[in-house]
C-alpha cells in the first residue's frame, strides 16, 4: 500500500492545480480492481473519522427527547425532531427525503429507533443514514464532536470510491493522513483488501485529477 509520503506527493500534484476564490476541497478516489461487482456485493457504506477534519464540518440531526435532547442542542447540534415531530414525516415521502438531503448524520436516542425505522427508514436507508443510536447516558457531546470530523464513503456497485478527505488549506501530510483512514476503512469491506485498490486519484474542487496507481505489497 502507498505510504504517507507517497500520498502526500499525490496530495501535493493535485493541488497544483490554479487555485479558485474560493475555498476549496480535496477529494479523493479509491478504484478497485479484479472485483466483479455483479458477483461481489460492493455495497460499502463506511463513516470515516478524518484525523485532520480542517474547514469540514459534517451537519448533524439528533433524534429524541429529554436530557439528551438538551445536552445535544447545547452542543451545537444542527438540527432536532422531538419523538412527536416524527409523525409529521409518516406517509409523507416528500418532506422524509428532504430530511435525510438535509443533514450528514443522525443520532437517535435508543428507544426510538424502531419507530424511526418505520417512519424514516426508506428514506434514511438508500443514502446509509440510519441513525447511531443513543444511549441514556452516553456521552453525547463526545459523540457529536467526533461525528463533526466525519465523512460518509459510499459504494453500491461501483468499482470506485469517492470522498472528501480535507480542503486546500491543510498540509500534504494530514491530507495524506485523512486518505488512508479513508483507505483503511474501505479495503476492510474488499474481498481481498488493498489487493482490489488500484489507484488513489486525488483532486481539488475544481482541478485535475493526480493519480498513483498501488502497488502490491
Amino acid at each position: 500500500m502507498l505510504s504517507n509520503a507517497q500520498l502526500a506527493e499525490i496530495v501535493k500534484k493535485g493541488k497544483e492545480s490554479k487555485e479558485r476564490k474560493f475555498p476549496e476541497s480535496v477529494e479523493a478516489i479509491l478504484t478497485f480492481k479484479e472485483v466483479d461487482p455483479k458477483k461481489t456485493d460492493l455495497n460499502i457504506n463506511e463513516t470515516v473519522y478524518l484525523p485532520h477534519p480542517g474547514s469540514h464540518r459534517s451537519t448533524i440531526c439528533f433524534i429524541g427527547s429529554g436530557d439528551l435532547l438538551l445536552r445535544a442542542k447545547n452542543a451545537g447540534v444542527d438540527g432536532t425532531i422531538e419523538p412527536s415531530q416524527l409523525e409529521n414525516f409518516a406517509g409523507n415521502k416528500k418532506e422524509a427525503k428532504k430530511l435525510a438531503r438535509q443533514y450528514d448524520f443522525f443520532l437517535a436516542e435508543t428507544g426510538l429507533m424502531a419507530r424511526i425505522g418505520r417512519i424514516l427508514g426508506q428514506s434514511l436507508g438508500p443514502k446509509g443514514k440510519i441513525p447511531t443510536p443513543v444511549p441514556p447516558n452516553a456521552p453525547i457531546e463526545a459523540m457529536i464532536n467526533r461525528t463533526r470530523s466525519a465523512v460518509r464513503v459510499r459504494s453500491r456497485a461501483s468499482l470506485a470510491v469517492a470522498s472528501k478527505v480535507g480542503d486546500r488549506k491543510l498540509s500534504d501530510t494530514d491530507v495524506a493522513d485523512n486518505i488512508l483512514a479513508m483507505v483503511q476503512a474501505v479495503q476492510k469491506k474488499l474481498p481481498n483488501g488493498e489487493r482490489n485498490i488500484r489507484s488513489v486519484i486525488v483532486k481539488t474542487t475544481m482541478g485535475k485529477p493526480a493519480r498513483s496507481k498501488v502497488e502490491e505489497s
